[in-house]
């Protein structure tokens, strides 16, 4: 591929390297964003070039005889004036060639599944806007004012004209009630009389309103962010939970990062991927990037390269947190002339949005409107604990109510000496059967008035 020698203009021999989106063959032609961006240097620079792929297929690296291989060596042998290429800028390399200032960042990133965040969610996700402690000082807090309530009125004679015949409504339990039903916002009895108990009932109104509105706030930002929270969001979160192996590529640069690093954090990455490295060390990228999709693996790699297979691929994503910052650069020899020309040309480019229009050029991607205009419903593990609550409450309610049918049986079964199972039963069919009953004795009575 080659911008044909125009009169008067100079003529670069550009090495470059195939990687998609950067370089791809189509058409029995070079395009991708290292071509476009080449046309646009050309344009500004007013110089014409002649693209060759790499003979070796290597970027460039110190061989066992000493020798540099890949576009770095083609420079150092003067085979090519420039190396167009996702080229990342080293010390190693900055040594032997010059590069000018970098056209693309990246870093070392995590790619994971998109639906690992389902599966983490908790079964109890109802309880999540708020922390433990937070539910712990609300139930203290409930508790000490039901308390405070049941000891104000008790001592309040305006809840009683007379202490010793009249019985309060405010017992411990009426107060409980009481309580729990203002949290619900639901108007209770035994109503207060005093203004020292309505004080103390008002304040708690106060209370309970102000913590519902930060609950419902909370939980409706919760379920709306629900799609986009990630369960790992750091290196600190991978290292932390059990259930993703995750693992690089066999002898990359990323793999030598964790090695070298004295981060204890990027040190405990180093081991598990160490120890581990026949099972979670990849040798391809394209065999990195399906065991993501296939299996519970997070991938640590190139963030640049991530973020192109999470606009390929819908159900992969990558997590917020980027180290090892590193850029891609343009190589030349050292005494090229072409260097700071370059260099300039570049920073034109990305102060005029040009890199930007490129980087979105190559790297678009239709998940990310795909799933804003697509309403998915709530997963059941988001409220499937508020389900279960509710059925436990049923539960205890039926038992409640047993319980206190067999305490009445129980007391009447020793007034007319019968046994308590027998009363038992007579009440039980009485009261499911109260609708029968009542009409059998309609009948009774219209017979006997007939």
């Amino acid at each position: 591929d080659s911008r044909g020698p125009e009169q008067g203009l100079p003529t670069l021999t550009v090495t470059t390297i195939l990687e998609d989106p950067y370089v791809m063959v189509r058409s029995a032609e070079l395009e991708g964003y290292c071509i476009d961006l080449l046309k646009a240097l050309a344009a500004m620079l007013h110089f014409s070039y002649k693209v060759k792929v790499v003979s070796d297929g290597q970027y460039g690296a110190v061989s066992s005889s000493g020798n540099w291989t890949g576009m770095i060596g083609e420079i150092l042998r003067q085979e090519a004036d420039i190396a167009v290429a996702p080229l990342t800028v080293t010390s190693a390399r900055e040594e032997v060639v010059s590069f000018t200032t970098p056209f693309l960042q990246t870093g070392i990133g995590i790619l994971l599944r998109k639906d690992t965040v389902s599966q983490d969610m908790s079964f109890f996700h109802f309880l999540a806007p708020f922390s433990k402690e937070t539910w712990t000082g609300l139930l203290f807090a409930y508790v000490l004012t039901c308390f405070c309530l049941f000891l104000v009125a008790r001592l309040s004679p305006c809840e009683w004209n007379e202490p010793k015949n009249e019985e309060n409504h405010f017992t411990f339990l009426n107060s409980l009630w009481f309580g729990a039903g203002a949290l619900a916002l639901q108007g209770v009895t035994p109503r207060p009389k005093a203004l020292s108990v309505r004080v103390i009932a008002a304040v708690w109104w106060l209370f309970t309103i102000a913590l519902l509105a930060a609950y419902i706030a909370n939980f409706t930002a919760l379920l709306s962010s629900g799609s986009e929270q990630l369960p790992i969001q750091t290196f600190e979160d991978l290292v932390k939970q059990r259930k993703l192996e995750f693992g690089t590529l066999d002898g990359s640069s990323t793999f030598y990062f964790f090695k070298n690093s004295k981060n204890p954090i990027h040190q405990m990455i180093y081991e598990y991927m160490d120890k581990r490295r026949d099972r979670v060390l990849v040798k391809t990228y394209q065999e990195a990037v399906q065991r993501v999709k296939e299996s519970n693996y997070a991938f640590i790699g190139e963030s640049i390269s991530q973020d192109l297979a999470a606009a390929r691929h819908c159900n992969l994503i990558r997590a917020p947190e980027v180290i090892g910052a590193r850029g891609f650069g343009i190589a030349t020899t050292h005494a090229s002339p072409w260097t700071k020309k370059l260099s300039i040309a570049v920073l034109k480019l990305r102060e005029s949005g040009d890199l930007d229009y490129l980087r979105n050029k190559w790297w678009e991607t239709s998940c990310l409107h795909k799933s804003r205009d697509r309403w998915s419903p709530l997963q059941p593990q988001a409220l499937g604990g508020l389900f279960l609550t509710l059925a436990i409450g049923l539960a205890l309610g039926v038992i409640a109510a047993v319980v206190e049918l067999s305490n009445k049986s129980r007391h009447a079964a020793g007034h007319v000496k019968k046994s308590c199972c027998s009363i038992f039963t007579e009440e039980m069919c009485t009261r499911l059967r109260i609708k029968e009953n009542t009409r059998q004795s309609q009948e009774t009575s219209g017979r006997a008035n007939a």
